[in-house]
């Protein structure tokens, strides 16, 4: 089962990547009309890129994500808002700490600001402004508050420190915002806020679970700002050699055994505060065991894994290739050809970035199937093409960055009046996870050299924003998506489901006001895909007996007819005998075996189980069955099908022959 869902994430990752591969030959074959040198090394990367999303994926779906929901569900039945605001905090500021592209972009800053600002002293402020942003996420949960109220007055606080702030920090500051929330952050962080909105009384999964991202790219972009005011009022500029920042290509990675191990390690100190993090809150604080803990860690390790191959894959020519043609491109002297790459680029690194495609599962999950993943992706990345070309036009044109912010704000305040309420926390985490791993590398190389080769034009006045309208426009444009889902009346899986049933219950009834109380069973039918509405009777054999006569029990159910079993472990002893019921053992030593079957097999299941397991003699056990309706989902053998419509074809005939003789 773990191998083919392995093979599904992977047949994804790789037609995820392909929209990079389409732009990145158009651009190079038909607008540049050059054959890169290192296309060998491209193409081996891009592979080990496929692979390494698909693995990192799996490990997010068997570690990060039941570990995150369990916790939060531990802290929420824990009763203790204390702890879960700091857990959140800690949560927040552990992963950002050690964020690869904010180390990237911090030391970008230090050097291009003549070193007044500082990188460690910058990271700790994004740090301290994402745990209190995830902190502040948390209480909005657990108090219920409408996420817009909050997002708006963020946005008021951003704007009115702009005005006050250096115009050397302000676009620093926006693309900050963005680059915080990680590949490994994201998943967290989102499970996190669902599983608390799971669990805590009158909280919707996708209303309150969603927008604890949307804080963690909002509150950076304050400190930062403030953070600028005190050093360009506080800082002198320090004696250092002026820096002349040059669009040069990166130098494609060589793979050896010490590179290998030095990649490797760095990811695991990047992931280390995490896995730190969790352990100390589960054991130190809600003293309670990890359940399925070699699962979990192996969850862990494969993430590890997939992130490094990843971040392998990327760097072993295409960040060299991404950065030589924005170079290239700038020099081109057609502006146009500029925004249509910047476009491109941003659309198909988007719809590749690891962040969106699980946020865009859980979502489809959370929310019963009305929200589409892949159409979802497809519309935050549109909104991060459109937000990327204009921040292209911004740097071309040379206009001050926050008359943009303040005019996209406005829209995406207007937005969230109109947008249905359960998308807009799903728009403003949108805007968080589109900046990460794949985008900021290839989109800080074409600011930077747009800024660089544009007569006027300052690295670091102008070179810096484009992440910022990355996170930006995709908020509008999945609001837009919310509000084309409520006008198209899509529904969700649930909502079919009783649509189906309905119709056909009509065309067996004349109405289904008539058919009310039928008992109308979906099931779906093995090895055809198939799924039927039909009148069947189920019910539920269930089969107690010692855990050493697991295997005897189900080869004399499988005997009897049944198909399928649901096992759990139990533990069972008699009260009457008991002198301290506290002090009893209660080790799981039986077994629970549960058939949902059809009604007409039951007799024949238990005939099977009571012969070849003697409980009604020597053997230990005990078998019972009990009626069951509205069966949704079960899978049938077509012979159980074929069987049972025999028998009520049958009946139907006798039926019809006695009311001939009447």
């Amino acid at each position: 089962m773990q191998f083919n869902f392995f093979l599904k994430l992977l047949r994804e990752s790789f037609r995820d990547l392909l929209p990079i591969v389409l732009v990145i030959l158009f651009f190079q074959l038909a607008i540049l009309q050059t054959i890169p040198d290192n296309w060998m090394p491209t193409t081996i990367g891009m592979i080990i890129v496929g692979f390494g999303l698909a693995i990192f994926l799996h490990g997010l779906e068997i570690g990060i994500f039941p570990v995150g929901e369990g916790l939060a569900k531990d802290f929420a039945n824990h009763g203790s808002t204390f702890w879960i605001l700091i857990f959140g905090f800690m949560v927040g500021f552990g992963t950002t700490i050690a964020e690869p592209a904010l180390v990237v972009i911090a030391d970008k800053a230090a050097s291009i600001s003549c070193g007044r600002i500082d990188p460690s002293h910058l990271r700790y402020v994004v740090a301290i402004s994402v745990g209190f942003a995830i902190l502040l996420g948390v209480y909005r949960i657990i108090k219920g508050h409408p996420i817009h109220y909050y997002i708006i007055a963020g946005y008021v606080a951003v704007v009115s420190v702009t005005f006050f702030a250096p115009k050397e920090i302000i676009g620093l500051a926006y693309d900050l915002g963005g680059v915080t929330t990680s590949t490994v952050t994201v998943p967290l962080v989102a499970a996190l806020g669902i599983g608390l909105a799971s669990t805590i009384k009158g909280r919707n999964p996708i209303i309150d679970g969603f927008g604890l991202i949307a804080f963690a790219s909002l509150t950076p972009m304050i400190f930062v700002q403030i953070y600028g005011i005190a050093v360009y009022n506080l800082v002198e500029v320090k004696n250092v050699a002026q820096t002349i920042v040059e669009c040069s290509a990166s130098v494609p990675t060589e793979i050896s055994v010490s590179s290998l191990i030095f990649g490797m390690t760095s990811v695991v100190k990047d992931v280390f505060p995490i896995l730190a993090i969790i352990l100390f809150f589960q054991y130190g604080i809600l003293k309670k065991s990890i359940k399925n803990i070699r699962l979990v860690f192996a969850g862990f390790i494969l993430v590890v894994i997939g992130l490094y191959a990843f971040i392998l894959g990327l760097e072993l020519g295409l960040f060299q290739l991404g950065e030589t043609m924005a170079y290239q491109l700038t020099n081109a002297g057609n502006v146009w050809i500029i925004y249509s790459f910047a476009f491109a680029i941003g659309f198909s690194t988007t719809m590749a970035e690891p962040a969106l495609v699980a946020i865009a599962k859980k979502s489809k999950e959370i929310s019963d199937g009305k929200i589409n993943d892949f159409i979802l992706r497809l519309f935050v990345a549109m909104g991060v093409a459109i937000g990327i070309s204009l921040g292209a036009f911004r740097i071309v044109d040379g206009g001050h960055i926050h008359y943009y912010i303040i005019a996209g704000y406005l829209i995406v305040i207007g937005l969230t009046f109109i947008a249905p309420k359960h998308i807009i926390p799903l728009a403003f985490d949108s805007g968080g996870v589109t900046t990460s791993t794949v985008t900021v590398p290839l989109v800080a190389a074409l600011g930077i050299g747009l800024a660089t080769n544009i007569p006027d034009r300052s690295p670091l006045v102008d070179g810096f924003g484009l992440i910022a309208f990355a996170s930006l426009f995709p908020m509008i444009t999945v609001m837009l998506y919310g509000i084309m889902v409520e006008r198209l009346n899509i529904k969700g899986d649930t909502e079919i489901e009783i649509d189906e049933t309905r119709d056909e219950l009509s065309k067996i009834h004349g109405s289904s006001e008539d058919a009310a109380n039928i008992n109308l069973s979906t099931i779906n039918i093995d090895a055809s895909g198939l799924r039927h509405s039909l009148m069947l009777d189920f019910s539920a054999v269930v089969l107690i007996v010692p855990e050493d006569k697991k295997e005897e029990a189900l080869k004399a159910a499988q005997d009897g007819g049944a198909s399928g079993v649901t096992i759990t472990k139990a533990s069972g002893m008699g009260l009457n005998e008991l002198e301290n019921f506290y002090r009893a053992s209660h080790e799981e030593n039986d077994i629970l075996l549960l058939f949902i079957v059809p009604s007409s097999i039951v007799d024949s299941i238990i005939t099977s189980i009571i012969k070849k397991m003697h409980i009604t003699s020597t053997g230990d056990g005990i078998v019972f069955s009990v009626p069951i309706s509205h069966v949704k989902g079960i899978s049938l053998r077509q012979h159980d099908v074929f069987k049972d419509g025999i028998k009520e074809l049958v009946k139907d005939k006798s039926k019809m022959d006695n009311d001939s003789v009447k």
